[in-house]
């Protein structure tokens, strides 16, 4: 079977059932496992390739929504070249890929018309329903549901540990910067996994704008930054651009809060298997054990001298 996956998440579930041979597109973003790399990329984006900051990318986005114009374009010479039997593609957010209706348009000028599977989880649960949807379309049902089983077995472990747990720190995500967003769909359902409460934010729905007075107000213990598709590295390298313009940044550096960067296109702004991974993360965060060291790849905490030259650079 040919595959075009124009959503990382998805690209993911097509390495973790041994079909990444049989990928002939990707999105732009799909990035992991590294084997996929090589795939025709057949997405480009329209803002944020001249490596914008936060700011300019949101007002980017929201003058091209407003102006009912595209934020993505499609290759549609190599769609047409890559002939898939099978596309998968996403409507849960218009500002994270192309529209279903720009992939209709293109699929109608194919000779040999796919199989579409579009695929919309705000939760854990529909993230594992998709999984199963992904395996029968690409005709690996069985392997599809041993797979979930393996993912629910280690959410099931979390939750059993974090049970045991008397204290739920109060927690914020930050799904973005520059203007602040709050983590919305899934991020909410995984710190209630992990074992931590989570007080802005609603499991289910989108994320949306907020201001540092509501971050404020609801007395966190844990601050999570995760600005949607950045790694640690580029979270960091973000406040440091954003820092000496922002005086509520700064503020947040005089904080007693808990305040880390997570790694959040693999761990949280993605709706695949790694998620589970993100829970697992997100657990021993709020629930550190002495010695226990987490991989800085993956988190760093913001220590007040490290946000502080972060925040002044």
């Amino acid at each position: 079977m040919r595959i075009c996956s124009l959503i990382p998440g998805a690209t993911e579930v097509i390495a973790a059932l041994d079909l990444a041979d049989q990928l002939v597109g990707i999105s732009h973003e799909c990035d992991y496992p590294a084997s996929v790399r090589h795939i025709p990329v057949m997405i480009e984006p329209m803002v944020g390739k001249d490596g914008s900051s936060g700011r300019e990318i949101d007002r980017q986005v929201k003058e091209l929504v407003a102006s009912g114009q595209r934020l993505y374009r499609l290759n549609e010479d190599a769609l047409y070249r890559a002939n898939p039997d099978l596309i998968l593609t996403q409507d849960l957010c218009h500002v994270c890929s192309i529209t279903p209706g720009q992939l209709r348009r293109a699929i109608d000028s194919l000779s040999h018309r796919p199989e579409l599977l579009t695929l919309s989880p705000t939760r854990l649960d529909g993230v594992l329903d998709d999984i199963e949807r992904i395996a029968e379309a690409a005709g690996v049902l069985e392997k599809g549901r041993a797979l979930i089983q393996k993912l629910r077995r280690r959410l099931d472990h979390v939750r059993e540990e974090t049970s045991r747990t008397p204290a739920r720190p109060r927690v914020v995500c930050l799904e973005w910067l520059d203007p602040l967003y709050v983590a919305g769909h899934w991020v909410p359902e995984m710190v209630e996994l992990a074992g931590g409460r989570n007080v802005l934010g609603s499991q289910d729905v989108p994320s949306h704008e907020t201001t540092w007075q509501a971050v404020e107000a609801a007395r966190p213990d844990v601050i999570l930054v995760m600005p949607c598709g950045y790694s640690v590295e580029g979270t960091v390298n973000e406040l440091r651009r954003i820092g000496p313009t922002s005086a509520a940044w700064r503020r947040a550096c005089e904080q007693q809060t808990d305040l880390y960067v997570v790694d959040a296109a693999s761990f949280f702004s993605r709706p695949g298997p790694r998620l589970v991974d993100g829970v697992e993360l997100l657990a021993a965060i709020l629930h550190q054990t002495p010695g226990h060291l987490i991989d800085r790849t993956k988190v760093i905490k913001l220590e007040a001298a490290t946000f502080t030259e972060s925040c002044t650079s």
